[in-house]
């Protein structure tokens, strides 16, 4: 029996050569169809963001040098309505809304809040008075400030999602070339199975689930599907259905049961007569009778593709596991997504679970994140989802996990920690009751809170991960449940969305702890020392209030400071708000591992960890010691771009953001 290991890079590795293949088979769809989709070209702004001088606030344009004194206001300039041909000149003023075109003349905003109204004059002219003195530029946004004319607002490969619709609609693009969704062809074997319609069934017949269930998962997948129905336990009827899902121009066929040892399982060898057979049968559970296969189309009309072929174990909760585990990531790398795989996070044990000696299990189960996961602190606890028969659909009715069980063949305790392959969102639960603060989940349910292994390394975070990462939130509100993670989630994300660029980046841990010295230093030891990750992120706790103090324990046990770092990263919250200047974050190095401190917004996680993303992969392959990454050419002053031209370099936000960036 192959490692799932070997198989899912087995997989992955004819869907890269297919994918490969298939590049060019690009298509251009409407702005509204291209959701889930790939981008197959960079997108660039046809023109700039904002396209003139806007007002950051609701307030008076005015002539900084004027300072505080009263005005009359010979204007108003709104959204849509600019006031065109209206001129202030020292001594008058304008009013603005947020939005608004800034009128000429003007080069700095005064909030409504640091002004009074004062009587209108007997002409009815109005007057203000301004109670502060502006800088030049305050609160105004200058032409392309948010987008560049003709910058790369979005690359090839970036995955569609409600953001990127709404920046290309911002751009103006309307339709959109992405990556030709893959064709699935599908179709069940068997002569027991009968079509879910009949109404009385005969001794030995049974309705065929597997079809459905597949075409339904394939086109929740953005796919295009094939439904060729069910095909008898003869060669002739399964080569004919085979020729059938070639000729439809199908880039995957699925198949479900004839994979096992009886006499008429047919499709294992139906499959080597057509093609090239990657491997048989997996060391998993359920699962265990997977056929993995490549066919060569021959078509004098047609130029030749390959086509991967997945015969699927008949047993209804095997086949759908088999999918989000191997047909998936296959999906996925033929779609153009650059990390193929299904995301995964770490969860507790609600009770005690027993491993399979001899195969790795996907155990079906529901997973929650709560207030407090038993271990004191916020986090995903899971539950299974029942008695786990490979014939049993239901313990796959309400799961959104895969639990992927250890080969420990022992009782695992309530409270252990496992990694956990999400296979839908997390939007709905079984839970009568979620635990709180208030009303934590039961000590009994965590005797010992140990995990499977003390040493992340060991863990298998993600097939060929080389970047290992752990995200600290640290926050006394989130670590009491007194409010949510919201940084936590979106770091996680950002990751996910950037692992290629990392080097191949997977989250192996998060946690959350207050805004405490040891509890900071505790885990980032751990973490550094013992889990060996690659990368740690902290969110928060970077500001000027008492107990802002993770650069206190970050110092404290880091070898090596990287001051260019924090600088990146403060210059990028910089040009969103003044406070950024207030952070204090540090980063650095402790034996293998990069620890960075990072604001405690989410936006500004997004946008300081984009800003770093050039030279992080290349930092953490020298910090383990590649002696292979070099530095890139230095180029000299006199060749290189100018200060503000770098700067601009990094900017790819979409409009009115209007995020806060303060630590």
């Amino acid at each position: 029996m192959l490692p799932v290991e070997e198989a899912l890079a087995a997989v992955l590795s004819a869907a890269a050569a297919a994918s490969a293949a298939r590049r060019g088979a690009a298509e251009a769809v409407p702005l509204h169809d291209a959701l889930g989709l790939v981008l197959a070209e960079d997108v660039r702004a046809p023109d700039p963001l904002p396209p003139f001088r806007a007002s950051i606030k609701d307030g008076y344009a005015v002539v900084a040098s004027d300072g505080p004194g009263e005005y009359p206001v010979i204007t108003e300039s709104r959204a849509g309505d600019d006031a065109l041909g209206v001129v202030v000149t020292p001594g008058t003023v304008a009013y603005v809304t947020t939005g608004g075109p800034i009128p000429d003349g003007a080069d700095a905003v005064v909030q409504v809040e640091d002004t009074e109204q004062l009587a209108g004059a007997p002409d009815g002219s109005k007057r203000v008075r301004i109670l502060v003195r502006p800088t030049q530029g305050q609160d105004i946004r200058n032409v392309g400030r948010d987008i560049e004319k003709d910058s790369v607002v979005l690359k090839s490969g970036e995955h569609i999602g409600p953001a990127e619709i709404g920046l290309l609609a911002t751009v103006g693009v309307t339709t959109v070339k992405v990556y030709r969704r893959p064709t699935i062809a599908v179709f069940s074997t068997g002569d027991e199975l009968v079509e879910p319609v009949t109404s009385s069934l005969s001794r030995g017949q049974i309705r065929d689930s597997n079809r459905d269930m597949l075409l339904a998962a394939a086109i929740q997948h953005k796919c295009k599907v094939v439904d060729l129905g069910i095909a008898k336990d003869t060669e002739e009827s399964l080569k004919e259905h085979m020729d059938a899902a070639l000729s439809s121009d199908a880039d995957i066929i699925l198949t479900s049961g004839g994979v096992s040892m009886g006499d008429r399982d047919l499709v294992k060898p139906c499959l080597a007569s057509m093609g090239k057979i990657h491997f048989e049968k997996i060391q998993m559970k359920p699962g265990k009778p997977l056929t993995f296969a490549e066919i060569v189309t021959e078509d004098s009309s047609k130029p030749s593709k390959k086509v991967l072929a997945f015969g699927l174990p008949g047993n209804p909760v095997s086949c759908v596991v088999c999918f989000n585990i191997f047909v998936v990531p296959a999906i996925r790398s033929l779609s153009g997504w650059s990390n193929p795989h299904l995301p995964r996070v770490h969860a507790r044990l609600l009770h005690p679970l027993r491993g399979d000696p001899h195969r790795q299990e996907f155990h079906r189960a529901v997973i929650r994140w709560v207030p407090d996961d038993g271990s004191g602190r916020p986090g995903y606890v899971a539950e299974s989802t029942g008695q786990q028969a490979s014939s049993r659909l239901l313990s796959m009715k309400s799961a959104n996990a895969l639990l992927e069980v250890p080969l420990v063949g022992q009782m695992l305790e309530a409270g252990t920690s496992m990694q956990a392959i999400l296979i839908s969102d997390m939007t709905s639960s079984p839970f009568d009751k979620l635990p709180t603060a208030s009303n934590p989940l039961p000590s009994h349910l965590f005797p010992s809170a140990k995990s499977v292994s003390t040493d992340l390394s060991q863990v298998p975070a993600s097939q060929n991960t080389e970047v290992k990462v752990a995200i600290l939130t640290v926050s006394d509100t989130v670590s009491s449940g007194a409010g949510p993670d919201r940084s936590g989630p979106r770091a996680i994300s950002v990751v996910n969305s950037s692992s290629e660029k990392l080097g191949g980046a997977t989250v192996v841990a998060t946690a959350v702890v207050p805004d405490d010295v040891e509890k900071i230093k505790n885990i980032l030891v751990k973490w550094s020392d013992i889990d060996r990750v690659s990368l740690i992120l902290t969110l928060g706790g970077t500001g000027f209030t008492p107990r802002d103090v993770t650069p206190e324990a970050t110092k404290s046990v880091i070898e090596k400071e990287a001051p260019g770092l924090t600088y990146v990263m403060l210059q990028e919250s910089l040009k969103v708000t003044p406070f950024a200047m207030l952070s204090r974050a540090t980063a650095g190095i402790r034996g293998s591992t990069l620890i960075i401190n990072m604001p405690g917004n989410p936006n500004a996680v997004a946008e300081c960890t984009e800003a770093l993303l050039p030279a992080l992969k290349h930092a953490l392959k020298q910090i383990k010691g590649d002696k292979r990454e070099k530095h890139p050419r230095h180029v000299p002053h006199a060749e290189a771009a100018p200060v503000d031209q770098w700067d601009r370099s990094f900017r790819a936000a979409s409009s009115g953001r209007g995020c806060s960036c303060e630590p």
